[in-house]
């Protein structure tokens, strides 16, 4: 008695294809409860707690680029830029080129961070 030795892996396929739908539909179905829990079915308010000084806005947003150190990672080192206040705070307010991104300080706490940015050495 001789079997098909591919049958097996048909029915592996068979199996897996059909729960990659099954999963997909639960996934779907999940969605609005996931969103709930967001707090989008509330009206979609955030409530995102303000960093209050320069140094707390670098650890949350600037560290990944710039290094624990400032030495740079994948942004420059921040130390001894030459940079004026000003110049750091353009750099804030409308990014430049790909790399740095605007908008990452939030607007109120921009003049605190650029003076902050611009003493570092």
């Amino acid at each position: 008695m001789k079997k098909n030795p591919v049958i097996p892996y048909i029915v592996i396929f068979v199996f897996g294809i059909v729960l990659v739908f099954i999963l997909s539909f639960k996934g779907l179905g999940d969605m609005k409860e996931v969103a709930k829990d967001n707090g989008e079915g509330k009206g979609g308010e955030k409530t995102e707690v303000a960093a209050s000084n320069p140094e707390d806005i670098y650890k949350s947003t600037c560290i990944g680029c710039h290094g624990d150190q400032y030495q740079g990672v994948v942004g420059p080192s921040l130390k001894n830029t030459g940079l004026s206040k000003d110049e750091v705070k353009d750099i804030l307010n409308n990014g430049k080129g790909t790399g740095m991104p605007k908008g990452l300080v939030p607007a109120e706490q921009v003049d605190a961070m650029a003076d902050w940015v611009s003493k570092i050495k």
